[in-house]
């Protein structure tokens, strides 16, 4: 939902800060790398219940991850294109891995310290894994079939309420407010779920 509004918004800082690191031991692939490292490793920080390490830490990666693909867009735009298509993969791959991750270390974390259940955070994982799903196979079937969605990402991603703008936040939240973590975990679940029946039914109908 608020995606398309926070890349316009953040396009000039991340257009700087690509330009500054646009230099030859420097590529998006270990941009995304990078990110995944810091995602991975703020999940530990909150299993840990390290809160505000693990904040940090997530912000940390999802900067990297904005900027790998600002800097592969700059790369190409200088006909320097070769790690396209896997770079785009590589950073869906980190992206689900990261966000996973990330439920997985603040229920850890959350559950130790404040006894707080795990089934919100299951319902979460659950809601990611059909929104995965419908995301994916949607752009699979879009290339395919010459659909594609194109808004400058390697895929064709179908938006909806639930984006990476707002898991971002979500992160954040429950990373600076653990002691409320289930309860954000189960309305976030709410919300993730609204958003993959949309996605769902939306692809649906684009493809018919």
């Amino acid at each position: 939902m608020l995606d398309r509004t926070m890349r316009a918004a953040l396009s000039g800082p991340l257009d700087a800060a690509a330009a500054a690191l646009d230099r030859p031991g420097i590529t998006p692939d270990r941009l995304t790398v990078a990110g995944l490292v810091l995602a991975l490793a703020s999940a530990g920080a909150a299993a840990a219940q390290w809160w505000v390490v693990a904040a940090v830490l997530w912000l940390l990666s999802r900067v990297a991850d904005g900027l790998d693909g600002t800097l592969a867009r700059r790369r190409r735009a200088e006909g320097d294109g070769g790690e396209s298509e896997a770079g785009g993969f590589l950073d869906i791959a980190a992206d689900f891995i990261a966000y996973g991750a990330g439920v997985f270390g603040v229920a850890w974390g959350a559950t130790a310290a404040f006894g707080i259940p795990w089934w919100p955070f299951l319902l979460v994982l659950l809601t990611y894994y059909v929104n995965g799903t419908a995301f994916l196979a949607f752009s699979s079937i879009a290339e395919r079939t010459g659909r594609r969605l194109d808004d400058g990402r390697s895929l064709s991603f179908l938006g909806r309420i639930a984006e990476g703008t707002e898991t971002i936040i979500v992160h954040a939240l429950w990373l600076l407010l653990p002691f409320w973590a289930g309860w954000i975990a189960l309305a976030w679940a709410l919300f993730v779920g609204v958003s993959a029946v949309q996605r769902v039914v939306v692809g649906y109908r684009l493809l018919r």
